[in-house]
């Protein structure tokens, strides 16, 4: 089975490893401890198996074996659900420096002795989350609440260096926007899917944090004074600061994605400019190029004329009009410059020279 770790606490210390889901049970009720499960990307079949063995509701069983929910919680009787996305920095290239982010899940059922996580995510450690609990019995001795609380702090410092992270992108794409580097809408692009992703992570977390936590303060302060009760006002007070941070980092996320939102309005707006400067660019030069080719044009039609009379004269008739007259040459040398002169005033009044 795909159980990471199995065991039975009694009075905050583990006092049993046992080997199956069945013997977990009887040891649990047999001593009156509870108990803890863990596994880690299990199949379908090792999930019911818990299932059948705590009398989880079928609901919820069939949220876990499916996977992919939004973070939420659910109350079955005296059993809670719970789905939590943690947040995991990746670097691809082996660099040092956050490539990506990556949105796990994870699922706990949270029992009045007895706890189940489910993990389809490396982070958070679960193992170094049990190590530490179980090096301070007073905390574990409180019961699935304290597992339960220790997990939900340990699910909102996954975001903290995601938030970084976003923040870094965001001053880079702030930095390159004015930049013309054809980089930054996508830039841009990567940094909204992981706020949206973070926001989707965070938002339904501060909604189950402030249920969990009038839970706890309806329950009222212990009023003994033993030690005990103080750890349980302590372990109330940390929620409260889960929370907050929970808070944080929605609020944060909500601002992150208005900057890229406006980031990206400025950039649309960027290049929307640079399009209209190109385009009055080339419709500059294209005037230009209709200027040349009116010139080119008069030009052509100025110099016609005497080609024409020229053409006409260089034709080797022996009878042609003209070529004895005394006054045929000045005559031809006057038609071409008059010709010439009269489309200059022409093309000169119309402006195309």
């Amino acid at each position: 089975m795909s159980i990471m770790d199995n065991a039975v606490y009694v009075d905050g210390k583990r006092t049993a490893n046992p080997a199956g889901i069945e013997e977990t049970c009887e040891v649990t009720r047999e001593r009156g401890g509870i108990a803890w499960v863990d596994m880690a990307w299990p199949e379908p079949a090792e999930i019911q198996a818990v299932a059948d063995e705590f009398s989880l509701h079928p609901l919820a069983v069939e949220d876990a074996i499916h996977a992919h929910q939004r973070p939420k919680i659910e109350h079955y009787d005296d059993v809670l659900f719970l789905v939590l996305h943690p947040a995991r920095s990746v670097d691809d290239d082996g660099d040092g420096h956050i490539d990506r982010v990556e949105f796990g899940e994870v699922h706990a059922w949270v029992g009045p002795d007895f706890v189940v996580t489910i993990r389809r995510s490396v982070t958070p450690d679960l193992k170094a989350m049990r190590d530490h609990l179980e090096q301070d019995p007073d905390l574990l001795r409180l019961g699935p609440t304290a597992i339960l609380a220790t997990l939900l702090d340990r699910v909102v410092d996954t975001y903290r260096p995601v938030v970084a992270r976003i923040r870094r992108d965001i001053d880079r794409v702030e930095d390159q926007l004015f930049s013309r580097d054809p980089e930054v809408s996508l830039r841009i692009y990567e940094a909204t899917r992981e706020v949206i992703g973070l926001q989707r992570a965070t938002s339904p977390l501060v909604d189950i944090l402030r249920e969990l936590h009038a839970d706890g303060e309806g329950d009222g302060e212990p009023a003994t004074g033993s030690a005990q009760d103080h750890r349980y006002v302590e372990l109330q007070r940390n929620l409260r600061n889960v929370l907050d941070h929970a808070i944080k980092h929605a609020e944060t996320s909500d601002t992150y994605r208005s900057l890229l939102t406006n980031a990206l309005n400025v950039h649309s707006t960027l290049v929307t400019q640079e399009q209209n400067e190109e385009s009055r660019r080339m419709t500059e030069i294209s005037m230009r190029q209709d200027e040349q080719m009116k010139k080119i044009s008069a030009w052509a039609a100025i110099l016609f004329a005497p080609s024409l009379i020229g053409t006409i004269y260089g034709m080797n008739f022996d009878h042609m009009p003209e070529l004895t007259w005394t006054f045929g040459y000045p005559l031809a040398l006057a038609s071409m410059v008059g010709l010439g002169g009269i489309f200059y005033w022409i093309f000169k009044r119309v402006g195309w020279l």
